[in-house]
């Protein structure tokens, strides 16, 4: 008697990933948001200050992206979802 296990395939950005400590939510300067949208989602979502938010937006602004959070794949993913849920521009590195 035989047993048969299911064989499961994953991609290598997925491997890459579950081998790092840690991943990074980045927020990407785009020509739709305004900085007021950028600052209630900084602020609503991630719980930043309004000062803090306000700095995210001109360094998204001045420098076309910012890291915004970092934590877990999981985590980072669900942030990118409710993010771009928003219109923002994300991707997790």
């Amino acid at each position: 008697m035989s047993t048969e296990t299911a064989q499961e395939t994953y991609s290598l950005s997925e491997i890459l990933a579950s081998v790092k400590d840690s991943n990074r939510l980045i927020l990407w300067n785009d020509d739709i948001n305004t900085f007021d949208h950028v600052i209630f989602c900084m602020m609503h979502h991630l719980q930043y200050s309004e000062p803090e938010s306000e700095r995210i937006a001109f360094k998204v602004h001045n420098d076309g992206k910012c890291a915004v959070l970092e934590g877990s794949l999981t985590e980072m993913e669900v942030y990118r979802k409710i993010l771009k849920a928003e219109g923002l521009t994300v991707s997790v590195e």
